[in-house]
């Protein structure tokens, strides 16, 4: 049978810690004082999200292009309804 062992102490490998006490002033008040945003900066023209059908061959292409295809497929669009 095992015996039961206490938990070992290692007192010699302590580390004091270098962060700053952030409960203390002058930190609890800057802390509180800061404004919390949550979430992605609302932008000034909101977009919808909708489903659109669109050919293998040209979606392929806006793709192979990188990133932002969806913001380039949408320009294409503006562009088009500009010259109507």
């Amino acid at each position: 049978m095992t015996e039961s062992k206490k938990p070992m102490v290692r007192d010699s490998l302590a580390i004091e810690d270098d962060a700053p006490d952030l409960t203390e002033s002058p930190w609890a008040e800057k802390l509180t004082a800061a404004p919390v945003i949550r979430g992605r900066p609302k932008s000034e023209q909101t977009k919808v999200s909708t489903t659109i059908r669109l050919d293998a061959d040209v979606l392929e292409g806006f793709r192979a292009a990188g990133p932002g295809w969806q913001s380039r497929i949408n320009d294409v669009l503006r562009e088009w309804l500009a010259r109507r």
